[in-house]
């Protein structure tokens, strides 16, 4: 196995348990607010306040190593967005449970856990390649820059009214 498969593997892994963790905050998110706002806010709420702090034990932990390139508030906008295919998944499948079976109404935690696992993979590979990564998808090449020497030669295909006067036989511009 190479050093790059190793760490994702570890770091997939590290992301599962914060996973875990974040299905009891959910859970416990969702049982605190249902009596107060309802099942339905309270399952759009919940998932909120888990993915912040999944996202804080993630930026600690999990991805630690990849570096924080960006603002703490911009790298978690990021996490929220580039997580919100993993949103759709996790929570489509908790409302779909919520209207099969009273029993998921009853007990939440079920369809949560079952919508936990739906979005994992998504929002791994997510945060792994769009928030949480160290270097850049594309590479950027960059040009040298050199400051101007009126006895250097330019390139005859160079774009300038300057190489146009220097590049001239009769140099009368």
């Amino acid at each position: 196995m190479s050093a790059s498969s190793r760490e994702k593997a570890i770091q997939f892994l590290k992301f599962g348990v914060v996973g875990l963790l974040g299905l009891g905050w959910d859970t416990t998110a969702v049982y605190t607010l249902r009596p107060v706002v309802g099942l339905t806010i309270a399952t759009i709420s919940a998932y909120f306040i888990a993915a912040s702090i999944n996202w804080l034990i993630n930026r600690l932990w999990t991805f630690r190593k990849a570096g924080n390139q960006h603002h703490f508030i911009i790298q978690w906008l990021r996490f929220l967005a580039g997580n919100s295919l993993g949103f759709f998944l996790n929570r489509g499948c908790v409302f779909t449970l919520f209207h099969l079976s009273p029993v998921f109404k009853a007990y939440p935690v079920l369809a949560l856990a079952a919508g936990a696992a739906t979005g994992m993979m998504a929002n791994f590979h997510i945060s792994r390649k769009l928030v949480f990564n160290a270097t850049p998808s594309t590479p950027r090449k960059s040009a040298t820059v050199l400051p101007f020497q009126s006895g250097r030669a330019v390139a005859q295909n160079a774009v300038s009214n300057r190489t146009d006067v220097a590049n001239s036989p009769s140099k009368t511009g």
